[in-house]
């Protein structure tokens, strides 16, 4: 017989954690996780060993693990930077996950020429530099450099936001509540078409795990984690409304004054934030475990049945009052301006009335198009059967 494979997990109880260490139990590994022990977990079973101790603490660690030698580390949670370096002799294969705010201009779009991140953002686009973007940021990357300096071949995953069960802040929450609460209308910013690469934890577990096995064209890259395919604001929206057995009309204001969006898009612009995970799915293999829709179902689910405490610390951190006579005010005072502007717009005189261009087909009117071309694109100019 030859010995079990041991696998030291740092962190292993969050939204992720337990994932990960089932999974490498189904592997084989023999697995320790090391963590603060504030946060047990039923879904992790007895054969798992723990040592308590802190994370961030450098000495605390190097007492705990002094002697033990791991053919992998995981390490989810904690000091990268020092933990990096006190494991580099201890560990056959180290994979590490850090975030995807490492990106020139992910704090400060309009940074860049044109303004906002590409869509996609290709995997290898420039990374904040020293002096140029905010510190919190900086430090990721010197966190990334710190692990190949210690660690050469390890993988390194950034994790983008995280949705789903036993989030410790769960940013869909807002959206969860007002589908609970039957809001009529929910306010977007600027149609709520954002959309910015999210990860299902399931999807992020299992991005993790192919990282643990350790395939020969990712030792020593750095790969983005997320789903195959992100929703809008608008269709995470619509998605959990209707999970909830409800349906809302979205109220679409400009940014600057679509102030109840603001949690929903978590910054002060509405330009994407779309990975590219190309790398990530040709050399780990990685294909989603649960497609997104279903993934937002689930999460939207889970939230109803373990909601957060109304006005309590997690949903004041979330920064969305609920204020909702404010929000019925808002909605009502923009509804009255639009009456308003209809007027205003219909007496403007146009030359020729813009419209969508040549090559439109659609099931909707080409405005200032002649009837007789505009039913050539129509839903219903359908090929007569023969005969």
């Amino acid at each position: 017989m030859t010995a079990r494979q041991t696998a030291l997990v740092v962190g292993g109880t969050g939204p992720t954690g337990p994932l990960v260490v089932n999974g490498l139990i189904e592997r084989g590994f023999e697995v320790t996780i090391l963590h603060t022990g504030r946060h047990e977990t039923p879904l992790i079973g007895p054969e798992v060993r723990h040592i308590h101790t802190d994370p961030f603490d450098g000495e605390a660690v190097r007492d705990a693990v002094d002697g033990e030698d791991f053919d992998l580390a995981v390490v989810m949670y904690g000091r990268l930077r020092v933990l990096a370096s006190l494991l580099a002799d201890r560990c056959g294969h180290f994979v590490s996950i850090g975030g995807v705010g490492v990106y020139r201009g992910f704090g400060s779009p309009d940074d860049l020429f044109p303004l906002g991140m590409t869509v996609p953002l290709a995997h290898d686009a420039p990374l904040v530099g020293d002096g140029e973007e905010f510190r919190k940021l900086r430090m990721i990357r010197v966190t990334e450099e710190a692990v190949f300096e210690h660690h050469p071949h390890a993988i390194h995953l950034r994790y983008p936001q995280l949705y789903g069960p036993r989030q410790p802040l769960p940013r869909e929450w807002p959206l969860v509540r007002r589908a609970l609460d039957r809001r009529p209308y929910l306010v977007v910013a600027d149609g709520g078409l954002t959309v910015k690469s999210q990860g299902w934890i399931g999807n992020a577990a299992h991005a993790t795990l192919l990282a643990c096995d350790a395939p020969a064209a990712a030792r020593g890259g750095t790969y983005n984690v997320a789903d195959s395919s992100a929703l809008s604001i608008a269709q995470i929206a619509e998605v959990v409304a209707d999970e909830l057995g409800h349906s809302w009309e979205l109220v679409s204001l400009p940014y600057n004054l679509a102030a109840p969006a603001r949690p929903l898009v978590g910054s002060w612009s509405t330009t994407h934030r779309v990975l590219d995970i190309g790398p990530t799915v040709r050399d780990l293999g990685y294909r989603d475990v649960l497609a997104p829709v279903e993934a937002w179902r689930a999460a939207a689910r889970w939230l109803a049945e373990n909601p957060l405490e109304r006005g309590g610390t997690l949903e004041q951190r979330l920064g969305d009052p609920f204020d909702y006579e404010a929000e019925d005010r808002l909605v009502a005072a923009w509804k009255e301006a639009q009456q308003d502007l209809v007027g205003i717009f219909a007496g403007i005189d146009w030359l020729s009335e813009p419209n969508y261009g040549s090559a439109y087909v659609g099931n909707r009117p080409n405005p200032g198009v002649l009837e007789k071309r505009e039913s050539l694109n129509s839903a219903d100019s359908r090929p007569k059967p023969a005969g």
